[in-house]
C-alpha cells in the first residue's frame, strides 16, 4: 500500500503563544511493498512523521495519503510497533497477540490459529503460554511484531523498536524481520538512529535535517540479500550517510553552544560509527 505526504508541515504549542515548528514541507512517497527508513538527529520530527501516518495526529498543513486515501485517524491498515513492546503483563503470549483479532469479532479458535501462525513467523510457537515477564527483551519484541502482523496491516510502522536490545539480539531481529519483510511484501516505514541498521534493512534510507524537519537525501541501497554489514556497499553508503550526518549535528550543537562550536570531526571518526548513529 502506497504511503504519501504533500507539503506537511507540523507545529506543536511553546508557551502562550509561541509555537515549535517540527515539520517542514515534507514531501514523500513510500511505494507499495518498499522497506524505507528515516534517519536523523534528534529532535529532526522522524517519530511525528511516523505517527501521522499512524494517524495518531494530524498535521498543521499538506496532507497525508495511504493508498490515496486521506488520513483521518488510525485504521487497521497501518499497524505501529514502538520502542515498547507495550505486551499487557497480567496476559500470556497467545492472549496478547490474540487481543486485536478479538476485537475485530474473530473466534477466538480462528484467532489463535492465526496467532500461532505469527508466532511461529518470529520464531516463539512454543512460547505462546508464556507471560511477558519471562521472556527477554528481544523476546518481547518479537512478540510484538507477531501482535502486528496478525492484524494483517498493508504497513508496517517501526518507531525504533530494537533500539534498548543488545547488538546480538538485534542482529538476529534484523535477519527475521529482513525475512518477514520479504515473505509478507508488507510495506514498512522504519525509524532509527543506527545508521548501519537502516542500511542493512532498508531498500531506501531518507535522511532528515535538523528541526525543523525536511528530507535532505535519499540513499538507495542496491545490496543483495541477505545484507551483510560488512558488504562493501553497506559500507560505502555508511560513510557518505555520516558525512551528510555530521553537518546536521553541527547545526545541532551549534544551536545550543553558539556558533563558536566546531565538530570535533577528528574525534568523531575514531569511533565507531554505528555507535555513532546510536547516540544522535
Amino acid at each position: 500500500m502506497k504511503v504519501k505526504l504533500e507539503q506537511v508541515n507540523k507545529s506543536f504549542p511553546k508557551g502562550k503563544t509561541d509555537s515549535l515548528h517540527v515539520l517542514h514541507d515534507i514531501d514523500l512517497q513510500i511505494e507499495a511493498g518498499e522497506f524505507v527508513s528515516l534517519l536523523g538527529p534528534s529532535g529532526c520530527g522522524k517519530s511525528t512523521i511516523l505517527n501521522l501516518i499512524a494517524g495518531l495526529d494530524s498535521p498543521t498543513s499538506g496532507e497525508v495519503y495511504v493508498n490515496d486515501k486521506k488520513v483521518k485517524g488510525p485504521g487497521t491498515d497501518r499497524v505501529v510497533v514502538f520502542q515498547q513492546g507495550g505486551l499487557f503483563p497480567w496476559m500470556n503470549v497467545m492472549d496478547n497477540v490474540t487481543y486485536g483479532l478479538l476485537l475485530k469479532k474473530m473466534s477466538k479458535k480462528e484467532a489463535e490459529k492465526k496467532a500461532m501462525e505469527g508466532l511461529r513467523m518470529v520464531h516463539l510457537g512454543n512460547f505462546a503460554l508464556a507471560f511477558p515477564h519471562e521472556l527477554s527483551g528481544g523476546m518481547q519484541q518479537r512478540v510484538a511484531i507477531a501482535r502486528a502482523l496478525v492484524m494483517d496491516p498493508d504497513v508496517l510502522l517501526m518507531d525504533e523498536p530494537f533500539a534498548a536490545l543488545d547488538e546480538q539480539t538485534r542482529l538476529i531481529l534484523h535477519q527475521e524481520l529482513q525475512e518477514i519483510w520479504q515473505k509478507t511484501g508488507k510495506t514498512i516505514l522504519f525509524i532509527t538512529h543506527n545508521i548501519r541498521e537502516a542500511l542493512t534493512l532498508s531498500e531506501r534510507v531518507l535522511l532528515m535535517s535538523t528541526r525543523p524537519g525536511a528530507i535532505k537525501k535519499s540513499f538507495r541501497v542496491q545490496a543483495a540479500r541477505p545484507r551483510n554489514p560488512s558488504d562493501s556497499v553497506i559500507v560505502d553508503l555508511e560513510t557518505r550517510v555520516m558525512k551528510e550526518l555530521e553537518e546536521e549535528m553541527e547545526k545541532v550543537l551549534k544551536e545550543e553552544f553558539g556558533d563558536d562550536y566546531r565538530l570535533k570531526t577528528s574525534a568523531v571518526r575514531d569511533r565507531d560509527r554505528d555507535y555513532m548513529g546510536d547516540h544522535i
